[in-house]
């Protein structure tokens, strides 16, 4: 753009972010609600006998402590005016997803039970040239009623993704026009993240520069960046709360999701979207992987390209997309009438402190990881009976996770392990968030799903406790997530059937 860009950057953005403007229609006035200033009528279109486990887990570091009050120098001390919050529990009323493998909760979930996969041949950009030809590309997409046309024209697609799944997730947790205006903004926040961030956007800017500045979009840093989706989000829908993002490479999402817990737990909001997104599928997000050597070469076969445990894997593939929940405070949904897909339990997050990109080859940060989301959600491994591993389709990753879940679980005949990304790809940064909807629509459902392309199993993996090639019947108990990421960042988190 020219330097005619006038007004402030941050002005530009809040108007920009008032998506089109609801029909006149009553049904349709009450499946959208205005932006963040609560202004006018054209608002910010978004809606086109289990004994209870939770019982034990509040103690310790989270029942409300006594905190000495701290002392002003000149107004003498503060009271302490942090309330008891051992008693809040968080449960999960709405979900989001932008997948290959669809758009909708049902739909994604279905495809996964189908072992339908989600992994093609890339069409985005001319790839002929490069070993790895293939990803989880999501194929059919719009923003349209979800984000203003000038704003999506703009930004980078990890941004659209992250808010039309932001959206699509309050939709699903009936939160209406109305429901929204009655919201206390300041107690709702936003926590979503990237691994990458706006790849394409910074670029673009880039190749711009090699013309001149004058060329780069004006936006290019602030696009850039990965918060900058869950602050636009937020600014669209007036939320107050608490609004940052967290980049742990591939273990993002799931340290958003036990954040975004947390913020609720300690008092400090009401409801909280949460989650990843990411969009890397473009020449430099390739490249970059491609010279790592972390990528499948099964160019001729996609959908067989990605077989989490299968000695014949070669490398993970990259996928696309993000994933949101609607985390809430029990009580406050239950006082509007809200569906409880789960409960979230808890979870934690630990440090491989070994290597950049290799796990440890003794798994000690992911056994540690575990152990210590168990105590924290106050369950027992014996609780446990279904875990969604982390497992990518990489030599190294796949077996020592394994070998972690078998040290801390023995041999549990219960148990049930799967790999959601032998269907979808690795999402990177929204690879916890989709899969974290998997774990609840599991749990939701009474179905896990399959194992694709688990045609010859490596001889140290139980393949007892690997579900097969076809959907399982499976009453969850307590599903575990894990999600683990390049710098040696594990995260396991855990949700359960509310009662």
């Amino acid at each position: 753009m020219s330097a005619a860009v006038a007004p402030p950057l941050c002005t530009w953005i809040v108007a920009a972010c008032l998506s089109a403007t609801c029909g006149a229609d009553d049904k349709d006035k009450k499946r959208c609600y205005g932006g963040g200033g609560g202004g006018g009528g054209g608002g910010s279109g978004l809606f086109g006998t289990r004994r209870h486990l939770a019982a034990r887990r509040r103690g310790g570091a989270r029942s409300g402590m006594p905190i000495a009050a701290s002392l002003h120098p000149e107004r003498g001390p503060v009271e302490n005016k942090k309330s008891d919050t051992k008693q809040r529990r968080v449960v999960v009323t709405g979900m989001g997803v932008v997948t290959p493998l669809g758009h909708e909760p049902d739909e994604f979930y279905n495809n996964l039970l189908q072992g339908v996969s989600g992994i093609s041949e890339i069409e985005a950009f001319d790839c002929s040239s490069y070993p790895t030809r293939i990803a989880g590309e999501i194929k059919s997409f719009s923003t349209d009623g979800w984000v203003a046309p000038k704003l999506a024209k703009r930004m980078d697609k990890f941004m659209q993704y992250l808010i039309v799944a932001g959206k699509k997730a309050l939709e699903n947790g009936g939160i209406t026009e109305d429901i929204m205006n009655e919201l206390d903004k300041s107690r709702c926040g936003v926590l979503i993240g990237s691994a990458m961030g706006g790849m394409k956007v910074f670029s673009d800017a880039i190749e711009a520069l090699r013309v001149s500045y004058r060329k780069m979009n004006p936006f290019c840093v602030p696009f850039a960046t990965t918060n900058m989706g869950s602050a636009i989000l937020a600014m669209d829908l007036g939320w107050m709360g608490p609004n940052y993002s967290i980049s742990t490479a591939c273990a993002t999402s799931n340290f958003c999701i036990l954040n975004a817990a947390n913020h609720i737990i300690r008092g400090e909001t009401e409801l909280m979207l949460c989650g990843g997104s990411d969009a890397p599928i473009i020449p430099i997000g390739l490249g970059g992987f491609v010279a790592c050597r972390a990528l499948s070469q099964r160019n001729n076969d996609p959908t067989k390209a990605s077989r989490p445990w299968d000695v014949d894997r070669d490398g993970f593939v990259m996928g696309e997309g993000a994933g949101v929940l609607l985390l809430e405070e029990l009580e406050h949904a239950k006082q509007r009438g809200a569906e409880i897909y789960a409960e979230f339990l808890g979870g934690s997050f630990t440090c491989d402190a070994y290597h950049m990109t290799e796990p440890h080859p003794e798994g000690k940060g992911v056994i540690l990881c575990v152990e210590n989301a168990l105590a924290d959600a106050g369950v027992t491994k014996e609780d446990i009976n279904y875990v969604n591993a982390h497992a990518t389709s990489t030599q190294m990753g796949d077996l020592k996770e394994f070998e972690a879940l078998a040290r801390c679980f023995g041999q549990n005949p219960q148990l049930r392990v799967n790999s959601t990304k032998s269907m979808t790809g690795h999402l990177l940064g929204a690879a916890g968030g989709i899969e974290a909807v998997a774990a609840i629509q599991a749990i939701r459902t009474g179905w896990i799903h399959p194992n694709i392309n688990l045609d010859n199993p490596e001889k140290n993996v139980d393949v007892s406790l690997l579900v097969g090639s076809q959907k399982e019947r499976c009453d969850v108990k307590v599903a575990l997530s894990n999600s683990f990421g390049f710098g040696g960042h594990n995260s396991s988190i855990l949700f359960a059937p509310f009662k």
